[in-house]
């Protein structure tokens, strides 16, 4: 497998993770204390949806193409999907000011969006040219800093912040096989030194076997407050495809389930490939986890 940022730019599997994300960093600025994002695997920053990476796949049409031409129907979403929506698709609307989709934001500029002044930003990047590019996208912003750095080893070495505020996203490559176990260590390392943070871990749904063995790992570290939501487009169990998009989201916002509750069905209507598309939203450990 691999899933690298500028590959799949605006793809499903990025709409149901970046308005997520959204939705997390609305929750965090409610409270006027500063917080932090740690961003591991934090890719280039942004993303031009002509540049011969996303041409060469195209999962933007299929992805964010199609939400957008969704929301432009008042049919498809009521207003309350809307409202949860609006924080993910105006940071798009921003970097696109003449209303053509030609530049996606990734997490850095999607956090970037909605930080306010005293927040912080620290994006890692260790392939080359994605660090690069990362370092030229923040460079102008005092809020952010870019580390050309393993993802994993910042998962724990750029943790606990000062401002004890805040979020850790993991969106690996999943390049190497083992990745799936690298997650669960490198959660239960990073909470055992981080209790009260929040984390949100992106994972690829393609092999059945895979995911369940994944979310029973991770359900066995015992964190309390550990939120599973995913999002499978196709049912086609053969399909070469990713089929689905999955989030582990320890210590969410007290709202976050509910809100989601909301989001992923209307989101899994719009991106389902097949007219099958499915949602698993629940508890691994803590609420009324079953």
């Amino acid at each position: 497998m691999n899933y690298r940022h500028a590959y799949h730019a605006g793809s499903f599997a990025d709409v149901v993770k970046h308005a997520v994300l959204c939705r997390v960093l609305v929750h965090l600025r409610e409270k006027p204390a500063a917080f932090r994002v740690i961003d591991t695997h934090a890719g280039a920053g942004v993303y031009d949806l002509a540049a011969p990476e996303a041409g060469k796949t195209g999962e933007w049409h299929d992805g964010i193409g199609r939400l957008l031409d969704a929301n432009l129907d008042a049919k498809t979403f009521d207003a309350k999907t809307r409202a949860l929506l609006a924080p993910y698709l105006d940071a798009i609307a921003a970097l696109n000011p003449d209303k053509t989709l030609a530049t996606y934001p990734g997490s850095p500029a999607l956090v970037q969006a909605l930080m306010r002044s005293h927040d912080r930003l620290v994006a890692s990047e260790l392939e080359p040219q994605a660090a690069a590019a990362l370092a030229h996208t923040l460079r102008r912003d005092p809020r952010a800093k870019a580390l050309a750095l393993d993802g994993w080893i910042a998962l724990t070495s750029t943790i606990p912040p000062n401002e004890r505020r805040g979020l850790v996203l993991v969106d690996p490559p999943f390049e190497q096989p083992g990745d799936f176990s690298r997650l669960v260590q490198g959660l239960e390392a990073a909470h055992r030194k981080w209790p009260t943070g929040i984390y949100l871990l992106w994972y690829p749904i393609k092999a059945a076997a895979d995911v369940t063995a994944f979310t029973r790992r991770i359900a066995r570290l015992g964190i309390a407050k550990t939120l599973r939501a995913e999002v499978i487009v196709s049912s086609a169990t053969d399909d070469p495809r990713l089929r689905g998009s999955g989030l582990i989201i320890v210590n969410p916002p007290w709202t976050l389930r509910d809100e989601l509750a909301v989001l992923l069905p209307a989101l899994a209507g719009v991106l389902a490939r097949d007219g099958a598309g499915t949602v698993a939203l629940d508890w691994l450990t803590g609420e009324s986890a079953t």
